[in-house]
């Protein structure tokens, strides 16, 4: 099988695969992608436990004043 010539130039040479990462610097991105991963999922979890929380602190301030209107009531 022969190339063509724009086929030939499109070939990738020396310097063009000195820009590529190594492997090890794919680890050290990859590691540091997941750190910022976990910092989120952790800020988000943390939101969830606060919303849960109110949630419940309102439901129970709820049930509170719906008593305390029914005793006014009669």
């Amino acid at each position: 099988m022969t190339l063509s010539a724009e086929q030939f130039n499109k070939l990738a040479t020396k310097e063009d695969l000195k820009n590529f990462a190594t492997k090890d610097e794919l680890k050290i991105l990859k590691n540091e992608l997941l750190d910022v991963m976990d910092a989120i999922i952790k800020k988000l979890d943390n939101m969830e436990y606060s919303y849960i929380s109110n949630q419940v602190a309102h439901d129970r301030f709820e049930t509170r004043i719906t008593k305390l209107e029914a005793r006014k009531l009669c």
